[in-house]
């Protein structure tokens, strides 16, 4: 049993990292995109393959984390993940980057804060998979999660202009 949870951890720790490299190359991918002022077809089949690599990643994650809240509850663990914060976080965020994709896909929201907003979440996602953000309550993690999308909006948008605007 303890190598199917090492699997599954992996395996959400897996979903998360592909997320977040995909967010990277997909920022990337866009300015190199926008330095012509249009993206072509090859351009955008290039962003749909980020995209499936974003889905991917995404479904491992989830599927992976809703697998060890069965496994915890089956072998009867001290410690059931559905009853922390941490999980719940996680659930938060997973809904949050995927709404914000959608709402980016179908033009609802501005590029600008949605793309600040995936990307938060994708790195926020992958940093709490691996055990790397300190016990937060489910308050403390939406108020750091607004102020460093704050922060990645600013630095994102100062990053797109310089590579926009260069001659």
């Amino acid at each position: 049993m303890t190598d199917l949870v090492s699997l599954l951890i992996f395996s959400q720790a897996l979903g998360a990292l592909v997320g977040v490299a995909c967010a990277v190359w997909g920022e990337l991918a866009y300015v190199r995109a926008m330095r012509d002022g249009r993206i072509d077809h090859a351009e955008r089949v290039h962003m749909q393959a980020i995209g499936h690599g974003l889905r991917f990643g995404m479904s491992l994650l989830l599927i992976a984390s809703l697998a060890l809240v069965i496994v915890a509850y089956m072998i009867h663990a001290a410690e059931q993940p559905a009853l922390s914060a941490s999980y719940w976080i996680l659930i938060a965020l997973a809904l949050l980057v995927t709404t914000v994709s959608w709402a980016l896909s179908r033009s609802r929201i501005s590029f600008a804060l949605g793309s600040a907003a995936a990307f938060t979440g994708w790195w926020f996602l992958a940093f709490l998979t691996l055990g790397q953000v300190p016990e937060l309550s489910f308050g403390a993690a939406a108020a750091f999660f607004i102020v460093a999308t704050g922060i990645f909006y600013a630095l994102l948008s100062y990053a797109r202009m310089l590579a926009l605007h260069k001659k």
